[in-house]
């Protein structure tokens, strides 16, 4: 009995030496870190240039009375602006982005005016618009968002010469007038963080605009006197465009990593 004792005691002191021997081997592992997390919500401002096409449908209609004296034609022409904005998001979660923007557009994109009539054509140029609205976007990843927008716009145009078939001035003109519409668009921006360069903060926007204009008459006026001829001019405006920009985001400083 003695003997069978002591056997068995030397069999737990073994067991506890391997036990012991195999918690002090084992090694330390740390809590697995938090994916990043990028966060959209905040200000930001940006800058950008593109080009457009302008589309109007004109018809001539009398100075008195606005008796239609043409059938409506579409005319149409393109050019370049510049714009600048600023803006405001919010992040609701991991896939839908919100956000409140305001921009202003200068440049030069003309369209043709006519007067068929009178045999005489000119060229008018949207000089400069803004635009307020709010736009909806899907995060497609986490630093890549493809949204669309809508809103409220305004635009002036500027006046137009006209001259005759010859490419001699006319003598007559039209003034300048500022018009009311609003506009739907989209596009998407992304963080310029690529092919290994680090740039907290700055992203790059393509969008997509189109504007609607509401339509306006305007009276034929000769040069010298500026006295109002018996023609006039009524068009709409359509106007589309595509602009890229540089973003700068203020609360985006990089990816939101948990520490420990």
């Amino acid at each position: 009995m003695k003997k069978i004792l002591l056997a068995l005691t030397a069999v737990a002191a073994m067991t506890g030496s391997a036990s012991a021997a195999d918690l002090a081997a084992r090694p330390y592992v740390k809590a697995p870190m938090v994916a990043p997390v990028a966060n959209w919500t905040g200000f930001y401002i940006f800058g950008g240039a593109g080009g457009g096409l302008s589309n109007a449908d004109q018809s001539v209609v009398s100075t008195v009375g606005a008796v239609p004296l043409t059938i409506s034609q579409r005319q149409g022409g393109s050019g370049w602006f510049g714009t600048v904005g600023l803006g405001y998001d919010w992040q609701f979660n991991s896939t839908w982005v919100a956000g409140v923007f305001a921009d202003g557009q200068f440049g030069s994109i003309r369209a043709t005016v006519q007067d068929p009539l009178n045999q005489i054509t000119g060229s008018q140029k949207l000089e400069d618009s803004w635009a307020a609205g709010v736009r909806l976007g899907w995060l497609v990843a986490p630093n890549v968002l493809s949204y669309v927008n809508g809103g409220y716009s305004g635009a002036h145009f500027g006046s137009t010469s006209f001259t005759n078939l010859a490419g001699v001035p006319a003598g007559v003109h039209l003034d300048g007038y500022n018009r009311n519409g609003w506009f739907v668009g989209g596009g998407v921006e992304n963080s310029l963080n690529i092919f290994g360069i680090q740039s907290p903060g700055w992203f790059m926007k393509t969008e997509y605009r189109s504007a609607f204009y509401n339509a306006k008459t305007s009276t034929e006026l000769a040069d010298v006197t500026n006295v109002p001829l018996a023609n006039s001019i009524r068009a709409n405006s359509w106007n589309q465009t595509i602009s890229t920009s540089l973003v700068y985001r203020f609360n985006w400083t990089g990816p939101v990593v948990a520490k420990y």
